[in-house]
């Protein structure tokens, strides 16, 4: 195993989850990937420095999309340079076209932790 490679990622409670896992072991990940959940805004600094893409249906009704963007934004005021999918015609599921999505998978192995 190649621990400056770990990711996490998770959809829905484990969009929820990812967040919260990130912020409570923000130095154990090389990026994380929210698939349509939603975290702490207030604890957005510990993670700020984490590859973050962040991926939402914009007509989901299961979970806001605010959730999304609240993190987002909060990253964003962090320094996080931050990257957010919303798809316009999505709604709960945003996680099919998002784990169907090679460009993701190009994305985390281009990411590692720096030592």
């Amino acid at each position: 195993m190649d621990e400056q490679r770990i990711y996490l990622t998770g959809l829905s409670m484990g969009g929820f989850g990812t967040w919260r896992l990130a912020m409570a072991y923000p130095n154990r990940f090389a990026a994380i990937a929210p698939v349509c959940g939603g975290g702490d805004p207030e604890q957005a600094p510990r993670v700020a420095h984490l590859p973050t893409w962040v991926f939402h249906g914009a007509k989901d009704d299961i979970v806001s999309i605010e959730n999304s963007k609240r993190m987002v934004a909060a990253l964003k005021k962090a320094g996080c340079d931050v990257k957010f999918t919303i798809y316009p015609d999505a709604g709960h599921d945003s996680w099919t076209e998002t784990y169907n999505n090679p460009e993701l998978y190009d994305w985390f192995l281009k990411q590692s932790i720096m030592k």
